[in-house]
């Protein structure tokens, strides 16, 4: 397999963004536009931009102990899977730890904070975190279908 090609075949895309809510939109775009590309369908679509704007915006104002750090975007496109993995080197954290929200409270009665990540896992096929060495890596997969 040659470098920068997934196992399905598509060109792997990186590249490196300053982890600042002023990157967001162009996280978003740059995704947007590969998948796009890709065929994603454009409902599908608008729910990874969704997830990723979530995501990215958590990784920003929360991820650097001393802002700004760094966070690198890869996109590999399969055959029937976009996957985009954020990867920052941010203090240790795994947002699929974090309890799921109780949605039959009010908003008023719930405590603060942790519907993103359910959002995220409600409209993406798959997410997964692992640390690796002094990286967080968050994988959001979304299928075709």
């Amino acid at each position: 397999m040659a470098a920068g090609e997934s196992s399905q075949g598509g060109a792997i895309v990186e590249r490196v963004f300053a982890a600042t809510v002023d990157a967001v939109p162009d996280i978003i775009a740059l995704i947007a536009g590969e998948a796009g590309t890709w065929g994603l369908h454009p409902r599908r679509l608008m729910q990874l931009e969704l997830a990723v704007e979530e995501a990215v915006v958590n990784i920003c104002l929360y991820a650097y102990e001393v802002p700004p750090g760094e966070l690198l975007v890869r996109i590999e496109p399969g055959e029937s899977r976009f996957v985009v993995e954020l990867i920052d080197e941010g203090v240790p954290f795994d947002p699929l730890a974090v309890e799921a929200p109780d949605m039959g409270t009010g908003a008023a009665d719930r405590p603060t904070g942790g519907l993103g990540i359910f959002l995220v896992r409600r409209v993406m096929d798959e997410v997964a975190y692992v640390r690796d060495g002094s990286r967080n890596i968050l994988k959001l997969v979304i299928r075709r279908t």
